[in-house]
């Protein structure tokens, strides 16, 4: 049985019909940027995030970059994050001319750790970037106090984390904005590259908006140096039809997760924990186990897909290891050893999930 980590064609299958429809409106209607798809599509993703806006961009990691800016984040500051997660966080920062000031993270989630954010503003901080890691939004009271004790930009990172619940509100809502990548696998995924930032903010939003298409006022009068940054009519058309099927989705992610639970309870391995603060979303379903290659060989050999993310700290990327040379964050370096992602996507069956947990049990040492 081949079990891959997420099954596009399946998902296609069942809104075919939609689907092909949208995508044929599109190219019937000649309009392919920032037309009506997208229009209509920023407005379902303010409604359904009960924010005032939702700006699209063309890729997740544009959309952190943007907002930073909107942020006024610029060359000189710092900016708190996780070393834990994909380098676009970083990246992102790094391409304001700020710097990423990174922080351990909690070792029960491999969420930023609230405690080290406070421990770690400074005079040149102006912003904390937490990353909604896996699917479950990270403790974001305490990081939002800290945030207004020394009045800081709170950024949310919420890559892998669309329709997940934090304080009774929708990921990416709780901050001054929150960041979407719309990247093929993710719980909300295009066809292509995609983005968005949301905010309750007009002014962030106006920024927002200039920022991604040139800095343009209107017409040809450009009031600042942009960015071609715009989600195409294609994507939006897309995008609009998997919203609609969102909840759904999202719900048998969590169904997906209690069933692997069950079946790895008595395997050996470090299954995920929602911590009860929020609504987990389980864009991957990721265990612990200090066994982890001899697991993925095992899974490989049975035609199962897994993934780990990530296996490289980012204090210890190349790109950054010089500036944290002698740098130590023990947690994320314990879980860059041991963090294996299983297949996870809603339409993963009940035998397919036996089948990965018999191999697991049979792995155990």
């Amino acid at each position: 049985m081949r079990i891959p980590m997420v099954d596009l064609m399946a998902q296609y299958a069942g809104i075919r019909e939609e689907i092909d429809a949208a995508l044929l409106g599109v190219v019937h209607s000649g309009q392919f940027v920032l037309g009506p798809q997208v229009q209509a599509f920023e407005q379902e993703v303010a409604a359904y995030c009960g924010v005032r806006h939702a700006i699209s961009v063309a890729s997740g990691t544009d959309a952190l970059h943007l907002a930073l800016r909107a942020a006024n984040v610029g060359a000189g500051d710092e900016v708190i994050t996780t070393p834990f997660t994909f380098i676009a966080t970083a990246g992102a920062i790094s391409q304001t001319g700020a710097r990423p000031v990174f922080v351990d993270i909690d070792a029960a989630t491999c969420n930023i750790d609230p405690a080290q954010v406070a421990r770690a503003v400074g005079a040149r901080t102006r912003a904390v970037l937490p990353v909604h890691l896996y699917g479950q939004p990270a403790d974001l009271a305490p990081i939002r106090d800290i945030c207004r004790a020394h009045g800081l930009a709170l950024i949310e990172d919420c890559a892998q984390s669309f329709g997940a619940e934090y304080g009774g509100r929708k990921s990416g809502a709780y901050g001054d904005m929150g960041c979407f990548s719309f990247y093929p696998s993710k719980n909300l995924g295009a066809y292509g590259d995609g983005g968005m930032v949301i905010t309750d903010s007009d002014a962030a939003a106006e920024r927002l908006r200039r920022l991604r298409d040139h800095g343009r006022i209107e017409g040809y009068r450009h009031g600042m140096v942009g960015y071609n940054s715009r989600l195409d009519e294609l994507q939006a058309a897309v995008l609009r039809v998997k919203l609609r099927r969102l909840d759904e989705y999202n719900a048998r992610r969590r169904q997906n997760a209690q069933r692997y639970g069950a079946r790895l309870a008595d395997a050996g391995v470090v299954t995920p924990v929602a911590d009860g603060k929020g609504v987990h979303v389980y864009h991957q379903y990721t265990i612990r186990t200090k066994r982890r290659d001899a697991l993925r060989g095992a899974l490989s050999a049975a035609g199962i897909a897994s993934a780990v993310y990530y296996p490289i700290p980012l204090h210890r990327q190349q790109v950054y290891a010089a500036d944290y040379s002698g740098a130590r964050f023990p947690v994320a370096e314990q879980a860059a050893g041991e963090v294996l992602s299983l297949p996870m996507y809603p339409e993963l069956s009940e035998g397919q999930i036996d089948e990965i947990a018999r191999v697991i049990r049979q792995t155990r040492a």
